[in-house]
């Protein structure tokens, strides 16, 4: 960033080390201008829209995304027309159907997606969730054992499968018709199974690579519901009314809110806030969530307590819950869930500080090595990706945490920063004979790591990351949508902009500059370490606002000494708090900088 005018506010380095710099580029400002003038949208609305890479002939779809519009043909999908074919002769034949499961949320909505479909055809399928610690990741053949012991003839492997070769080659030995649903990345020959449906897969040309294992779930259905129309079954399930485990899956999985995923969360949110699933509604009053669902409480609030069961409790919780018609059941699991979440957050604390005290040990007074990889025998193989999340978030690099095992093993979660390719990196390192087992996509992998092996993973890490941590840091900027006063953060203003929504992964929610205001509060609260405060304007109009996880970062400690009368410019997203049923906006902080003039 040579040219000084192109820094947002002149401000070139905030208290977090970055330059800001205006999300919109010259070009989008143009197309913004003329969003505004063909349609009734605001011109800040419009500048959003624009800068999310939206054509003016796209505003009004990108606005109101329907899943009618954007569904394509779901036999553009590799193999998806055998594996219609097969589910619909099991449902016809009511053959016994297992379902094989991730842990996480993904896989439990889509294990309950297909539980519920299956279940109006007046089937029971037969569950299993493996055990994170005991089983790991995907089909193990202990388990498919238990599940052709029980009767299984039909196997459904949902959010996992793609790598499971020698699993798979057993169940079908074993006389099991074996049908994999999945989306993960994966650089080997595909498995012998029956039907293998996979917009990954590298023979699949139907660029719907983006979808969540959920949302390709959804589409094997909208596939066996034609089929099974063609065969003169006149009433089938309605799957639009199960889209609100897609916008689930979709928003904790943090794939891109791009095409279809924008109309999956857009109408599954509406399905939600209808109250249709007894388990969500369950989870939801756990939660204590008060007002209409959004996207943040099923990302933040939602989602996290479904992946506690998975984490440190009974992995089939999620799954179950989301299966549920009964409400007593689903109050009885959504409050067992709610109390793993807290045992949850008390363990991951732990983990974390250790982590943070040996990171910054690693790392002293210098630049430290480009991607953190830090193990430990305390941590709890549960939370590593959380505490991997935070390492990421605080020195701003990948980082992997592993959880070290008595005999030697390490069970490790990476997150990385964007621009950096970490599923790449570890799947490489599995080729290359480096490690026995890893995987992931870009911006998260999972690996198992033996102690003799930590220094080779380590090294080639650094090999093969150092260049892209460096290139991403040359050009890392926190964009910003517009400057923003605090009289002006209204909740009229707030819902109006909430209307580019939904917001995450490939449609950042929009970030605001309150150019020049004071603090004139601030304090810690909560056991996570989040600051809040309050934002004052020179007109007298407050703000009141919240930095989540910031005591120990530079942004933290400049709005706990941050002085009455001292004017800072904050960056932040917006959102409307309900508390007791009033409704009040709050900033969301995510940077600051201190005024040049």
């Amino acid at each position: 960033m040579d040219d000084a005018r192109r820094y947002f506010l002149d401000v070139s380095q905030s208290v977090l080390g970055r330059p800001w710099v205006e999300r919109l580029t010259p070009a989008q400002a143009r197309i913004a201008e003329a969003i505004s003038q063909r349609s009734d949208l605001t011109q800040i609305l419009a500048r959003i829209v624009a800068a999310r890479d939206v054509g003016i002939d796209e505003a009004d779809a990108y606005l109101t995304p329907t899943v009618r519009a954007l569904m394509p043909d779901p036999s553009t999908l590799a193999d998806m027309d055998r594996l219609a074919d097969r589910l619909a002769d099991a449902i016809e034949a009511k053959d016994a159907i297992a379902l094989f499961g991730d842990y996480d949320v993904d896989g439990a909505s889509s294990v309950a997606l297909m539980t519920r479909y299956l279940t109006q055809w007046g089937l029971s399928p037969d569950i299993h969730i493996p055990d994170r610690i005991f089983e790991g990741y995907g089909p193990n053949i202990q388990a498919i054992d238990g599940l052709i012991g029980r009767g299984a003839r039909v196997l459904i492997t949902l959010d996992c499968g793609t790598t499971s070769d020698g699993p798979i080659a057993h169940a079908r030995a074993n006389g099991l018709d074996v049908l994999v649903i999945d989306h993960h990345l994966f650089d080997a020959a595909l498995p012998p199974a029956t039907a293998l449906v996979n917009p990954n897969r590298p023979d699949d040309l139907s660029g719907l690579g983006y979808l969540c294992a959920a949302g390709v779930t959804f589409m094997v259905l909208v596939a066996t519901n034609r089929v099974l129309r063609a065969r003169g079954h006149s009433v089938v399930p309605d799957l639009m009314a199960m889209l609100d485990l897609v916008a689930l899956a979709t928003i904790a999985d943090v794939v891109p809110l791009k095409g279809l995923n924008r109309a999956f969360v857009t109408r599954g949110l509406e399905v939600a806030r209808a109250g249709r699933n007894a388990g969500l509604r369950a989870l939801s009053l756990a939660a204590r969530i008060s007002g209409p669902l959004t996207a943040y409480h099923l990302g933040f609030l939602i989602g996290p307590r479904i992946n506690a069961g998975g984490r440190i409790g009974d992995a089939a919780l999620g799954a179950r819950l989301l299966s549920l018609d009964d409400e007593a059941e689903a109050t009885l699991i959504a409050t067992k869930l709610n109390e793993l979440n807290t045992e949850r957050q008390r363990i991951e604390l732990e983990a974390v500080e250790e982590a943070m005290r040996a990171a910054e040990l690693e790392i002293g007074g210098g630049d430290g090595p480009p991607v953190l990889v830090l193990a430990s025998a305390n941590w709890h193989p549960g939370v590593v990706g959380l505490v991997a999340a935070r390492l990421k978030e605080r020195f701003d690099r990948p980082a992997f945490a592993i959880a070290q095992m008595p005999d030697g093993k390490g069970t490790g979660s990476g997150r990385s920063v964007a621009g950096v390719d970490l599923g790449r990196a570890v799947i490489a390192a599995v080729d290359r004979g480096i490690i026995k087992k890893g995987g992931g996509h870009a911006m998260a992998a999972g690996v198992t790591v033996m102690g003799e092996e930590m220094a080779a993973f380590r090294a080639h890490l650094f090999a093969e990351l150092a260049g892209q941590v460096q290139a991403a840091r040359a050009t890392a900027a926190l964009a910003i949508d517009a400057a923003l006063s605090a009289r002006g953060a209204n909740i009229d203003f707030v819902k109006s902009i909430e209307r580019a929504g939904p917001f995450g992964s490939g449609s950042p929610q929009p970030v605001f500059v309150f150019p020049a205001h004071r603090v004139n509060f601030a304090e810690v609260v909560g056991t996570g370490g989040h600051v809040r405060f309050s934002l004052a304007a020179d007109d007298g109009a407050r703000l009141k606002g919240i930095a989540f996880r910031a005591t120990q970062t530079a942004l933290g400690e400049t709005l706990l000494g941050a002085r009455a009368g001292t004017p800072l410019h904050l960056a932040g997203t917006l959102a409307v708090d309900i508390y007791q049923g009033r409704e009040e906006v709050q900033v969301r902080a995510i940077d600051a900088a201190v005024p040049s003039r």
